[in-house]
């Protein structure tokens, strides 16, 4: 039997988790500025006290935390069990994100041609949904809403096969060394390695979904996140960019199988805003 989902029920979580998101920060992102707080000095403290008292006065206030509220980047993995009822799910988080971004007085940020005119479509859409197929009757919704500060300084690097560990961790300092302050830094790196081009990119933003206090499954990987957080925050670039001990309050990374010939290590850089919600339906088969 199918678990079978009204899509009622999919628009209003979705529309409630990014109208949330907007105002306020997830507990782990918290934490981690909090951290940072403690650790800083000088200019780049009173960056982080700012951007903490903004925080503060967005969620009391309910008004969005920064100007640019972002395109909204979705993942949708979606079990084989699963079915909507009377819907499709794209239309349906469209609805949602138009519905959201209206309702809450958050700037409409997407514009319907990427070089031809570039008229603003006055709702925010279309979202960037990415989909993929799972077994079994779990639905499981994945939203960010992405500021363009930070992702005018992601990257991709197509590296040789003989690479290795060593260049991969100093090819993501020289990214984030070439943004310097312009993604409003502390930032958070998504890293994706492996796959193809578009496939290490994709894995890179999902990788920014993580919770900041998890680790990698993989005691490889795991390892891997934490030098490349040690090595970014040896910089020096700091809250701000003025200078200081924390440029990136954590590093997440995904990978994939690659071809023997290729070594794709994408980043995407997120400011200290990390907006994301994630919209889980586990219900009973039906």
């Amino acid at each position: 039997m199918k678990n079978i989902i009204e899509s009622t029920e999919i628009y209003q979580a979705i529309k409630k988790g990014i109208k949330e998101t907007g105002v306020k920060l997830p507990a782990d992102v918290k934490r981690a500025l909090k951290n940072a707080i403690e650790v800083e000095t000088g200019p780049a403290e009173k960056v982080l006290r700012h951007i903490s008292l903004n925080l503060e006065t967005a969620e009391k206030e309910n008004m969005p935390m920064c100007q640019d509220t972002g395109m909204v980047v979705v993942f949708v993995e979606m079990g084989n069990q699963v079915e909507i009822k009377d819907a499709f799910i794209d239309d349906v988080i469209n609805n949602a994100v138009k519905d959201a971004y209206e309702e809450a007085f958050f700037r409409k940020s997407v514009v319907a041609d990427p070089l031809n005119g570039r008229k603003n479509t006055g709702t925010n859409l279309p979202a960037v949904i990415h989909h993929e197929m799972t077994k079994g009757s779990d639905l499981k919704i994945s939203l960010m809403l992405k500021g363009f500060g930070s992702e005018n300084c992601s990257r991709i690097a197509m590296l040789k096969p003989t690479a290795g560990r060593d260049e991969v961790i100093s090819t993501i300092a020289e990214i984030v060394t070439s943004a310097g302050g312009s993604p409003c830094p502390p930032s958070i790196l998504g890293i994706g390695i492996g796959g193809t081009m578009d496939y290490a990119a994709k894995l890179s933003k999902k990788a920014l979904l993580r919770e900041l206090d998890d680790s990698h499954p993989d005691p490889y990987y795991a390892q891997l996140e934490s030098d490349i957080y040690s090595e970014v925050n040896k910089l020096g670039i700091g809250g701000g960019g003025l200078g200081g001990a924390i440029t990136t309050l954590g590093v997440k990374v995904e990978k994939y199988a690659t071809h023997i010939a290729g070594l794709p290590v994408a980043v995407s850089v997120n400011c200290w805003a990390d907006r994301k919600a994630i919209v889980e339906f586990k219900g009973e088969l039906k």
